[in-house]
């Protein structure tokens, strides 16, 4: 027996011609007329594809949907009609459709949207499943690949003491979770956990954040104000791109490693803090110290305990679990219900280089479950959000590919330079700096 097919429009020409279609497809077919007819035949044929038209003469076909749904029916439902407008569309996606397709049909067209919905649901070896029993724990960190392994032994070790941290990894590997993991498995975890990026704030404005400033040191400066590490007490200072910190931070911040004390910004009072640092990298310190832009001194300082963070790309066995553990967020806070992942979308995630890691995977998968027209993220659903990081050809220089991957990168966020730079892993600075020397101008200025 062919696959089951319920056809519900009041066309009798229509109901004819695609009857006689997707019979010499080899599909079982039925016919109904109107929403009465549907709801009956649903229930008793229980077909796997139910193709419904909106306007039926006894009742609105979205009326149907629901109440089909509301009765347990859990056929896949591909909704036509000819008034094809977005809020139609969108309350047809939120009663449980599959598909929306406008008249006039194009039968390959309607073929085709039956060939994805049945492929669902799918054999277990076909698709990677999200557990319906494990609930999505924020702060989680992720992964059983032997790299992984020494992370998680990593942070179980740093926890038992107090040194100071050193995670290096490219942007959007997870280098604060894992500073937070530390914190949250040491004895001083009901203390504050305190995070600042070095990168995104400038010159007097960072100093008064890490050291606080006294009122009158300078314009705007009306109060005193504490800085984070007076306000960390005993807990932990996470420090996020540490390589942009300025030189002359970069001297504060050695004499309160070595002595645990620090000035407020206008101040003559030596405070202290027990507060642990833990620092960040997207650049290799050790180069900046070799160029003159990193002090050697706190570059040793800050680099009693390392810990190098792989890329995605060399921890490929982990984007499944990576996979299912973000879906899990994802339908939690968009409220999906995105159950799985068909295995060539799995295949082609596992083939991409994730210049962006963890955090672009994360975006994808968001992108995919918003898009996806069913429950499983087929391969459709995830290639063309990949497509405009395809490898560079060959026969380029250095300059030249690096100009057309920034390129790439502005295009694909829309020419937001905070996103832009957390794919590249650079500063805003050096973003700047890069597109005067490309000669690459926002459209605006062209």
């Amino acid at each position: 027996m062919g696959r089951r097919v319920l056809i519900v429009d009041d066309e009798p020409a229509l109901l004819e011609t695609l009857q006689m279609y997707l019979s010499e497809k080899g599909y079982e077919v039925s016919c109904a007329s109107n929403a009465s007819e549907a709801i009956d035949s649903s229930l008793i044929l229980n077909p796997e594809v139910i193709i419904l038209d909106i306007r039926l003469p006894d009742r609105d076909g979205l009326q149907v949907l629901k109440e089909l749904r509301n009765r347990g029916c859990s056929s896949k439902v591909i909704v036509i009609t000819a008034f094809h407008d977005m809020e139609t569309a969108i309350k047809a996606i939120k009663l449980g459709a599959s598909e929306y397709i406008p008249k006039p049909l194009d039968v390959e067209e309607l073929e085709g949207a039956i060939k994805r919905v049945l492929r669902l649901p799918l054999r277990d070896e076909e698709a990677l499943r999200i557990d319906p029993c494990l609930q999505y724990e924020e702060g989680e960190i992720v992964g059983k690949s032997r790299p992984m392994m020494e992370i998680f032994k990593a942070i179980g070790k740093l926890s038992e003491n107090r040194v100071t941290v050193l995670i290096e990894g490219e942007t959007g590997t997870g280098k604060e979770l894992i500073a937070r993991a530390i914190h949250y498995h040491s004895p001083f975890r009901d203390e504050p956990f305190l995070a600042i990026n070095c990168a995104a704030i400038v010159g007097t404005l960072l100093e008064s954040e890490l050291f606080g400033h006294e009122k009158g040191a300078f314009t705007g400066a009306i109060s005193t104000k504490r800085g984070k590490f007076e306000l960390a007490g005993k807990g932990t200072i996470f420090l996020d791109e540490i390589s942009e910190l300025p030189l002359d931070l970069q001297a504060k911040l050695l004499r309160f490693l070595q002595d645990k004390e620090f000035q407020r910004v206008g101040g003559v009072h030596t405070l202290r803090s027990e507060a642990r640092v833990i620092a960040a990298t997207n650049r290799p310190l050790r180069r900046l110290v070799e160029e003159g832009r990193f002090r050697k001194d706190l570059y040793y300082r800050l680099s009693v305990a390392t810990i190098k963070v792989p890329p995605l790309r060399e921890r490929v066995s982990d984007i499944p679990l990576l996979a299912e553990y973000l879906l899990r967020k994802i339908n939690r806070q968009l409220g999906t219900r995105i159950r799985g992942i068909h295995e060539k979308a799995l295949q082609r995630m596992m083939e991409y280089p994730w210049p962006g890691n963890v955090r672009e995977l994360e975006n994808v998968l968001t992108k995919a479950a918003l898009v996806a027209n069913a429950e499983v993220i087929l391969e459709e659903d995830i290639s063309p959000l990949l497509e405009s990081f395809e490898d560079h050809p060959e026969a380029m220089s250095l300059q030249e590919v690096e100009r057309a991957h920034i390129l790439k990168v502005l295009h694909y966020t829309n020419w937001h330079y905070g996103k832009a730079c957390e794919i590249l892993g650079i500063s805003r600075p050096t973003l700047r700096q890069k597109m005067r020397r490309y000669g690459i101008e926002p459209p605006s200025r062209r």
